[in-house]
């Protein structure tokens, strides 16, 4: 079988949610095909956490396996690699995507001997498909939806991925670029820009919007589209770091991937947070200890996991205040779905999957607590506030879903038309 032979076969046996996904990808939603147009309003879309493509180059010290390559003339896929999914091969991603978190400068570095860098800032086909074989979509569908109603691929409507492993403290080139992206946009087309995020590509657009002069806002951005953020934090994030997540790739073990999951630096930034949960709410629960967000420095402890302390201490203040962007804000999300909200462990804890589930409502992936605090920001800025919840909607469909992709078109052609609540399952 060949490699795209290879990912395909695991793509389908995936989370059963994942097939909605893999339909969308190879028969996007139709629309009407339109010619281009310098009409429509620019676009720049911000992925969420996995989001877009990594690529490597190395030439490493020492190997964690000897079947592991030690050098490398080129760059090569890092995200999504096909070896990530064989038994040796995940040891040898994991060693060359892994962060080392030096808790004395508050800084991360790359594996030694490993190089990482974002391709296609500025383009789409990094977000559009996470692999090489175009197996692995994410925003194609979306994309090819503004394509056909007059949009233009890598000119009116724009990609600017970014290395998910870290928080925007230790990104700062990114948000330059970011902001450069915006100008020449601007400056091109004449028209102040969109920005679109997805799930924790939300918080990075709010981080850059946050920093941002209120003049320099006014004249550049039109408005911020957010899809499904996980504006308190997301719950799902202390499971990951506790026991790890594998989303449902059978050939990768929770606690293998947990390895990985605990050295990204954009984890322990999206912890339920302080400011918007009540402070007795359980997130994990054990035999021996309950755990709200009070008690994170005993958890990281407990899961001999104190570089997440650190971590967290780092990220928590960057957008934990959730200080509104100061621009319109479109902010869509999904509910109806019963999703995770406390976490009930046995007396394996840390090193076992949870053994059962308090739920609460959301989209299977974040609770529409943490996505509704977007309503904040009604009247306490100038600019307004529009929200839409998708009922039945999950996490992960929000940049699939046709209903969803007709707002957004009507969002950006000026239709000040904006429902509270659609319901999916009607279609």
């Amino acid at each position: 079988m060949g490699s795209a032979g290879r990912l395909l076969a695991v793509l389908l046996l995936l989370h059963p949610s994942t097939g909605f996904w893999i339909m969308n990808v190879v028969f996007p939603p139709n629309s009407r095909v339109q010619e281009p147009s310098n009409n429509t309003s620019p676009l720049i879309i911000v992925p969420g956490n996995l989001g877009n493509r990594l690529e490597a180059k190395i030439d490493k010290p020492t190997l964690v396996h000897w079947m592991c390559f030690k050098k490398s003339e080129h760059w090569f896929p890092l995200w999504i690699d096909l070896n990530m999914f064989m038994p040796v091969g995940v040891d040898c991603w994991i060693d060359n995507i892994r962060l080392v978190y030096n808790k004395t400068t508050r800084q991360s570095s790359n594996s030694p001997g490993v190089q990482v860098r974002v391709p296609g800032f500025g383009e789409t086909y990094t977000i559009e498909y996470l692999d090489y074989n175009k197996l692995a979509g994410y925003f194609h569908s979306m994309v090819q939806y503004l394509v056909n109603v007059g949009y233009v691929r890598n000119e009116t409507v724009r990609g600017a991925p970014y290395d998910w492993r870290l928080a925007p403290n230790e990104n700062p080139e990114y948000f330059i670029k970011l902001q450069e992206l915006v100008e020449e946009m601007y400056n091109q087309y004449q028209k102040p820009v969109y920005l679109l995020g997805h799930s924790m590509g939300g918080h990075y657009v709010l981080y850059f919007l946050n920093n941002q002069p209120q003049a320099w806002k006014d004249t550049y951005i039109r408005g911020f589209i957010s899809l499904g953020a996980p504006w308190g934090g997301a719950v799902k994030v202390l499971r990951v770091m506790a026991s790890g997540e594998n989303d449902g790739i059978p050939m990768l073990s929770n606690i293998k991937i947990r390895e990985e999951q605990r050295m990204m630096t954009t984890n322990p930034w999206m912890l339920p947070s302080e400011d918007a949960w009540p402070k007795d709410h359980v997130f994990i629960s054990t035999p021996s200890v309950n755990y709200t967000n009070q008690d994170y420095k005993r958890l990281f402890t407990d899961i001999d996991f104190e570089d997440g302390w650190h971590m967290w201490k780092d990220t928590k203040n960057l957008t934990g205040a959730l200080h509104p962007p100061g621009v319109e804000v479109w902010c869509m999300y999904g509910v109806g779905l019963p999703t995770p909200v406390t976490h009930i462990y046995d007396e394996d804890f840390p090193n076992a999957d949870p053994v059962d589930f308090v739920y609460a409502d959301g989209d299977d992936t974040v609770d529409s607590f943490s996505m509704s605090l977007c309503k904040r920001w009604e009247g306490k800025q100038e600019k307004p506030v529009h929200v839409t919840e998708y009922r039945g909607l999950a996490h992960l469909d929000m940049v699939f879903h046709e209903k969803v992709l007709h707002q957004i078109q009507q969002i950006l052609e000026g239709k000040s038309d904006t429902p509270r609540e659609v319901d999916v399952r009607l279609d």
